[in-house]
């Protein structure tokens, strides 16, 4: 068995540290507004770091077996590599995913808990055989060509999107491996339900959703915001699943406010 590196990391800031992971099939890219914008201008509102999950961006796969617990003990070890005893866990969408199996795992490496455009229930069966399906499809071919395309039509983007963003997000999807998604689509369908753990948290918590989230709704997004008894919901209008890249401003304002619930 062989052991991925500690995971490479981009961060930015001196303040409550923040851990943003990201969606699927995406990079630690997606979070680029949020690594310049969320320090503020004195640069000591917030640590940012960032991170690619395994087989994404720079980060090698490794051969184990799917599993998000493993991407959370990844972000333990990048802590540890860092110097942060305690941090922010933020997640978007499978980045929400990792930040509850973090949770789970390692709950007293946790200052506070941001879940964007996700949900803690498991996945329905015909969700399940979709996402083998897509493991499958992209083995097969060797090629994520197609994936983009279906994922953009899924609704990753608001109806009124920003045709350059759309061309990004593109980008960023082609850049994934077929193993790394296949990968993923696995460890996800394998997650339990984490209503549980969201009801036993005790630290200040955020939950923000796309208006127009038809992957993971706004009903979703409440389940989380109850379980969780002391979050704030922020439904960002007139975007998709994406929330954090088609309104970035927005999108930091929730961050923020949770940073200062954090902070006190």
């Amino acid at each position: 068995m062989t052991f991925p590196s500690i995971p490479a990391v981009r961060e930015n800031g001196t303040g409550v540290p923040l851990v943003l992971l990201h969606a699927f099939p995406l990079s630690a890219r997606m979070w680029d507004a949020q690594l310049e914008l969320l320090p503020g201008p004195s640069g000591d509102e917030a640590r940012v770091l960032t991170m690619d999950q395994r087989g994404f961006g720079a980060e090698a796969l490794g051969d184990e077996a799917p599993s998000l617990d493993l991407v959370a003990d990844d972000v333990v070890r990048l802590l540890d590599a860092t110097g942060i005893d305690r941090a922010v866990i933020g997640g978007l969408s499978m980045g929400g995913y990792v930040a509850m199996a973090f949770t789970r795992r390692h709950p007293d490496r946790l200052a506070g808990l941001l879940l964007a455009d996700t949900k803690a229930t498991v996945d329905a069966e015909p969700a399940r055989a979709n996402r083998e399906r897509i493991a499958r499809t992209v083995l097969a071919r060797d090629s994520v060509h197609l994936l983009a395309e279906e994922k953009i039509e899924e609704g990753l983007l608001g109806p009124a999107a920003d045709p350059q963003l759309a061309a990004r997000v593109r980008r960023m999807i082609a850049e994934s491996t077929p193993q790394a998604v296949a990968w993923a689509q696995r460890a996800m369908a394998d997650r339990p339900d984490s209503l549980d753990v969201l009801a036993a948290v005790t630290v200040p918590a955020a939950v923000v959703v796309g208006e127009f989230d038809a992957i993971t709704p706004l009903a979703e997004a409440r389940l989380m915001a109850d379980a969780l008894g002391d979050a704030q919901l922020t439904v960002i209008p007139s975007v998709g699943h994406l929330s954090s890249l088609e309104a970035p401003e927005t999108f930091n304002a929730a961050v923020r406010g949770l940073l200062r619930r954090v902070g006190r």
